[in-house]
């Protein structure tokens, strides 16, 4: 399965925050859209970074509740791990289980067009494999 079925079967809604909104900010858009990740950028095209609940759990644990009023770009992760609509579903699976991170932003022609979490990745799969035991049952019982 290709990343592009996931976002065409998911949409490819993403929600966006500027580089200096504030992590008060970042808060209450993930909670107003229960996500868990957000992609840093100004423009809703260009990716400046990723930014996600953990990332705002650790920064709690480090600085305290004075990071609350801190900016998005002083938490985010800048090197971001894209995948195109194109790219294969298993690879982008093995990709975040090896380097441990749950979003990827889908780029095309240098655009960001939609993100992917790892529930989706991972129902994906389920989903190739109940068609999969659906084909062999119905093989079995001709």
């Amino acid at each position: 399965m290709l990343i592009g079925t996931i976002l065409r079967n998911k949409g490819s809604d993403v929600m966006t925050v500027a580089p200096e909104s504030t992590v008060r900010e970042l808060l209450a858009t993930l909670a107003e859209h229960n996500i868990g990740a957000v992609i840093v950028s100004r423009d809703g095209e260009t990716i400046t970074g990723i930014v996600s609940e953990r990332d705002v759990v650790r920064r709690l644990h480090d600085r305290g509740a004075a990071v609350l009023d801190d900016t998005v770009s002083s938490i985010m992760t800048a090197e971001v791990r894209t995948v195109s609509p194109g790219a294969n579903v298993a690879e982008l699976r093995a990709t975040m289980t090896t380097h441990r991170f749950r979003h990827a932003p889908v780029v095309e022609d240098g655009r960001l067009v939609g993100i992917v979490s790892i529930g989706d990745v991972v129902k994906s799969a389920i989903e190739e494999l109940e068609t999969e035991k659906a084909s062999l049952v119905d093989y079995l019982h001709r």
